[in-house]
């Protein structure tokens, strides 16, 4: 059964981490190839396997090492139906990969949690195009239809949440929260922003949170930023505005490149991963309640290490 579904313990005000950049990380780091940006892909060769687990498990063990929650993404940020028909699935294969995907973070959390450690496991929900560019944008009831499936099967799977990543316009934002109500499991919903902290469309960020609230009833447990380094969106929260306290997960880039720069990269940009935990740390001063911690492109384990050491309460 899905051990958090109706009661997520990351609304709680304690620490709980997220990975790094698992595709940049894999790619650069690993070596590995992986067609299209889609770590879903790893899932059908033994060796691919292997190495999606090793990567869980280096930072699960920090979680656990921290005494810190932790929320296990699935490697699915690509497998939805127009990736995959790319990349030669058929819509059962797809559809295995996604259960596939959630089972191994059934297997990691069984091996790596603990009472201090509670490890929450999300489904996690790419966009239908682009990460970075707003193209073919659907609208609210053609991104419900479309995302509804993937998003049924990580519940029947035992998920305790889905989280959409990089969404970058707020129609297939809100489709997808009304996808996950009509299904009845939890859902997050995390932007991306430009350096200027707006969306892709160019609508403020917390113009596009109060619209999806309005069109879902509130239906996100909460919202993240993620693919945007934090100088890039630090301008546009404001302590006076009750949108930023729907906020609650922060996975920013090591980069303080902007989405055009990293798209023309053929290079890793690592950042400072001392620097990035200190600037984590300043957001977390002004806002105690971003308590969902991790990192996005170009992060890797050890800029998760950073980002808890400076954010973790000095024992």
């Amino acid at each position: 059964m899905a051990r958090y579904r109706d009661q997520l313990p990351q609304l709680s005000n304690t620490l709980f981490l997220t990975d790094g950049g698992l595709e940049t990380t894999l790619i650069f780091r690993e070596g590995l190839d992986l067609p299209d940006f889609a770590a879903f892909d790893l899932l059908k060769s033994d060796s691919g396997y292997k190495a999606l687990e090793t990567y869980y498990r280096t930072y699960a063990s920090i979680a656990k090492e921290h005494q810190v929650g932790f929320i296990l993404e699935s490697a699915t940020w690509r497998s939805n139906p127009d990736w995959g028909t790319r990349l030669g699935y058929t819509e059962d294969a797809l559809k295995e990969a996604n259960q596939h995907a959630i089972a191994m973070l059934h297997t990691i959390r069984q091996e790596y949690e603990t009472a201090q450690s509670p490890m929450v496991i999300s489904g996690c929900i790419g966009p239908r195009g682009d990460g970075y560019i707003p193209e073919a944008m659907m609208t609210i009831a053609a991104a419900k239809a479309y995302h509804q499936p993937q998003i049924q099967i990580f519940r029947d799977a035992e998920a305790d949440l889905v989280t959409a990543i990089t969404m970058n316009y707020v129609e297939e934002a809100i489709g997808i929260g009304l996808a996950a109500q009509a299904v009845g499991i939890p859902v997050v919903i995390s932007f991306t922003v430009e350096t200027d902290g707006k969306l892709p469309t160019g609508q403020a960020l917390g113009e596009a949170i109060a619209q999806v609230d309005a069109a879902t009833h509130n239906a996100p447990a909460y919202y993240m930023i993620n693919c945007a380094h934090p100088t890039h969106f630090e301008q546009a929260l404001r302590e006076d505005a009750t949108w930023v306290k729907r906020i609650r997960g922060i996975r920013a880039n090591a980069s303080t490149q902007s989405h055009a720069e990293l798209n023309e990269s053929t290079e890793l940009d690592d950042g400072n991963p001392v620097e990035l935990g200190q600037q984590y740390h300043e957001l977390r001063d002004r806002w105690s309640h971003f308590t969902v911690l991790g990192g996005c492109c170009g992060t890797d384990h050890r800029h998760v290490v950073a980002i808890c050491e400076a954010c973790l309460p000095k024992r």
